[in-house]
Order: C-alpha cells, then sequence, then structure tokens
C-alpha cells in the first residue's frame, strides 16, 4: 500500500506518533504500508489537493457551515462533468490532544527508511514479515 502524505500537520514526517500508529496498521492488516512524504510547502503537488478540492470548495461556495451535517450536505454534492462523485463521512472519534509515543518505540520500530530521502519516504513493514 502507498500513502502520499503531506509534509506538515499531525501526519508529517518528523511525527514519532504518526510512524507508530502507521506501524500498528501495518501489524494490523499484516500489509507493508510505504509512505512518500511532499516535502514541506510542496503539498500542490498532491493529486488529491489538486483534482478534488477546488470542486469541493466550488461546491459550497457561499455557505455558512453552521452545523457539520450542513457541511457534508454541502459536500456531498460535489460532483463534476467528467464523473466525479464526492463520498463524506463523519468520523465520530475523539482525538487524543498532545498523544506522545510509547518510550521504546524507536528501538522496538521496524519502519525501514528508503536510502534517497530517508525523512520523507519509508516503509513500515509488520514485524511478522
Amino acid at each position: 500500500m502507498l500513502l502520499l502524505c503531506d509534509g506538515s500537520g499531525s501526519n508529517a514526517s518528523n511525527r514519532h506518533v504518526f510512524k507508530e500508529a502507521l506501524q500498528a496498521l501495518s501489524e494490523r492488516l499484516g500489509l507493508q504500508i510505504r509512505v512518500a512524504h511532499y516535502p514541506p510547502y510542496c503539498s500542490k503537488h498532491n493529486p488529491i489537493e489538486h483534482r478534488l478540492f477546488p470542486h469541493v470548495t466550488r461546491a459550497c461556495q457561499g455557505v455558512v457551515f453552521h452545523t457539520v451535517e450542513i457541511a457534508k450536505q454541502f459536500m456531498t454534492k460535489t460532483n463534476t462533468s467528467t464523473g466525479l462523485k464526492v463520498t463524506v463521512d463523519i468520523l465520530a472519534g475523539v482525538y487524543e490532544v498532545g498523544k506522545k509515543c510509547a518510550k521504546d518505540f524507536l528501538k522496538t520500530m521496524t519502519i525501514q527508511f528508503d536510502e534517497q530521502l530517508p525523512r520523507w519516504n519509508y516503509t513500515a513493514v509488520p514485524s511478522s514479515g
């Protein structure tokens, strides 16, 4: 599986909490998960941002989001003449603020960093494979 990730925010390349969650997902799925981060300030090359967000913005233009349901309703209406349709799901999870990774994570992780640009390119490998 390949993930193209932004270069900043909660999934930034320097966030150990992200790598720990990625490692746990790799273990749970039994899959290698390859990550390629866009360098900071280069997310404009991200195909999702480039091909999706302008259309979502257009569908929501002039709308005041008083509730999450209103935002969902207008984002779901996003479509294009070439066949783009948007599915919107609201995640009900509560996200912990200030979360830290386990103290021994850096010693026990099975993440393999690439030779070229290891800061931005790596693979989470399940410990069983």
